[in-house]
C-alpha cells in the first residue's frame, strides 16, 4: 500500500485529475487525517482508510515542502503541530474540524 500511495503522489494518479493544493492546506489535511486515524485506530475499515489518507497527505506535504524549498525538519514540525491541534479539535467535537476532515477525505484519491 505504501508504494501505491507514494506512486499516486509522485505521478498524479493515472486516470484521475490531480488536485493541486498549497503547502498549508496539505499540512492541515495531514494533521487532520493523522489525528483521525489515531483516534479511530486501525482495526476498522474506516481506520484503515484514514491511515491511507494520512499517509497520502503526509507524502503530499513532503512534495509541497520540497517544491517550496522548505527543509524536511520544518515540514515534520508543521505536521506534528497540525496533528496535535487536530486531535484537540476532533476530541472536542468541533464541527469545523470534522468538516475540514471531510473535505480532506473528499480530496484524497482512491488508493485501492
Amino acid at each position: 500500500m505504501i508504494v501505491a500511495v507514494a506512486m499516486a503522489v509522485l505521478t498524479g494518479l493515472s486516470g484521475q485529475t490531480p488536485v493541486l493544493t498549497g503547502y498549508d492546506s496539505a499540512v492541515r489535511c495531514a494533521g487532520l487525517t493523522q489525528a483521525a486515524s489515531e483516534l479511530e485506530g486501525g482495526e476498522t475499515p474506516r481506520g484503515r482508510m484514514l491511515f491511507d489518507a494520512a499517509l497520502y497527505w503526509s507524502l503530499a506535504v513532503g512534495q509541497a515542502a520540497d517544491a517550496s524549498g522548505r527543509a524536511p525538519e520544518v515540514s515534520d514540525n508543521d505536521q506534528t503541530r497540525a496533528r496535535i491541534r487536530a486531535v484537540r479539535e476532533l476530541t472536542a467535537g468541533e464541527g469545523g474540524a470534522r468538516d475540514a476532515l471531510s473535505r480532506c477525505l473528499d480530496r484524497t484519491p482512491d488508493l485501492g
